[in-house]
């Protein structure tokens, strides 16, 4: 008898994760997380109690974009259902993601774990971006509610990918899904590069470093007209913002200061290093700079680090020519932005600019976001759980009785992965 079902969008940065029942998920992360001064291994949602983010060493279960490292995921996995969800696996059905165009013999690690290893009674494995499909698209974009658009087309910019996926009722079409090599980890990854060479040494400071991101960063909408003000002296530069890193004794996060206005500072193009003195302590200063804008242009145009491939407004369009020339306007017409890269500021109003440049006059360009859109995925699994009948999740899931007389088989066969 199934007792719950399990919604896990197994994301490479964060877990998404709660039973149905409950009306959002619990993000923990999808690492084991060594501590520099205690020594201790934090496995998923125990980061909670780490009080020194300095120079963590973190352990991932996915390389690429694939989940590839069992020995890292297991752990998380045995503490998720054992402790956060405190379910019996053999008492429930489980409803998974996984990344677009998975490798087989990865799909077959799933299956075998999930229903060898943890015994749980059913599993439905999709992509993130079709479980997207099953919220009501039509709020996002103040249509009649309930209505379902034929056509949509999911840019889900994540932690390892940006994937651009086109659905025509209700299915992808895998010819013209596009995916840049451009996700959360390299934008981090360049932003150390970039403060380490200019002011600190941060490249160990991995939390620390993603905090700055997404606090400083935006999407410019004017590169150009950016950069001219960012060589402006320290009071006319109205871009430049002064992090506080946290020095984990008297801190234990950072902070933006505000802007000083009695401050001399000898910055003109990218900042310098800074210490600001207090009452009772030094202050390390992070100066941001063109870096606040120019790290999250690397999802617009990847050749500026060297990345042969399309930006973000570019390969849209190149996955809708890739579908029927009849679908075009409907594609265009219902374009929503999931995924952490999407909460950068100004992110939806600079695709929205760039396709206007690039797409057909005669085309209605409407791009959406969700309120939240790192959780949209799961928001979908949700609905599609609640609205779909008994018979329908069993034509849906497969049971664990057909997975031990089928194998592997009879999941590529119900879960038609891309």
């Amino acid at each position: 008898m199934v007792s719950n079902t399990v919604i896990l969008d197994n994301g490479a940065s964060t877990l998404k994760v709660n039973t149905v029942e409950y009306e959002s998920p619990r993000i923990i992360p999808n690492a084991i997380i060594r501590g520099r001064t205690d020594r201790r291994n934090y496995i998923g949602d125990q980061i909670d109690q780490c009080t020194d983010f300095s120079s963590l060493y973190y352990r991932l279960p996915f390389e690429r974009g694939f989940l590839t490292n069992w020995d890292v995921e297991r752990p998380i996995w045995n503490r998720l259902f054992s402790n956060v969800l405190q379910i019996d696996p053999r008492e429930s059905r489980l409803l998974i993601t996984e990344p677009c165009f998975n490798l087989k013999n990865i799909q077959e690690a799933y299956d075998q774990i999930i229903f060898e290893e943890y015994e749980f009674a059913s599993c439905y494995r999709t992509i993130a971006p079709e479980l997207c499909t099953f919220n009501d698209l039509a709020l996002l974009f103040d249509d009649r509610p309930g209505s379902i658009p034929d056509c949509s087309l999911i840019v889900d910019s994540g932690y390892s990918f940006t994937h651009i996926v086109p659905f025509f009722k209700g299915r992808p079409i895998s010819k013209a899904i596009r995916r840049i090599n451009v996700g959360g980890k390299l934008l981090t990854n360049q932003l150390k590069e970039t403060v380490s060479f200019r002011y600190y040494d941060m490249m160990e400071e991995t939390s620390i470093i993603n905090q700055v991101k997404e606090e400083c960063c935006y999407v410019s909408q004017d590169v150009l007209g950016d950069l001219d003000i960012c060589k402006k002296p320290y009071q006319q530069n109205t871009i430049i913002q002064e992090y506080v890193l946290p020095d984990y004794i008297n801190t234990s996060k950072g902070h933006i200061r505000p802007k000083q206005e009695n401050s001399s500072h000898s910055s003109t193009g990218g900042g310098g290093r800074r210490h600001q003195k207090g009452q009772e302590n030094t202050e390390q200063i992070l100066t941001m700079n063109n870096e606040r804008f120019m790290i999250p242009e690397i999802l617009m145009h990847p050749s500026d680090i060297g990345i042969q491939q399309a930006g973000l407004a570019e390969a849209i369009t190149q996955s809708v020519n890739a579908c029927e020339p009849e679908t075009h306007g409907l594609f265009y017409s219902n374009i929503v932005l999931v995924g952490g890269n999407t909460l950068f500021e100004g992110y939806r109003e600079r695709i929205i600019h760039d396709l206007q440049m690039m797409v057909p006059s005669e085309y209605d360009v409407r791009v959406s976001q969700p309120p939240s859109p790192t959780e949209y995925a799961w928001q979908g699994g949700q609905r599609f759980v609640e609205l779909s009948g008994k018979s329908d999740l069993q034509k849906k899931f497969v049971q664990r009785k057909e997975y031990f007389e089928y194998g592997s088989e009879i999941c590529r066969h119900k879960f038609g992965s891309l």
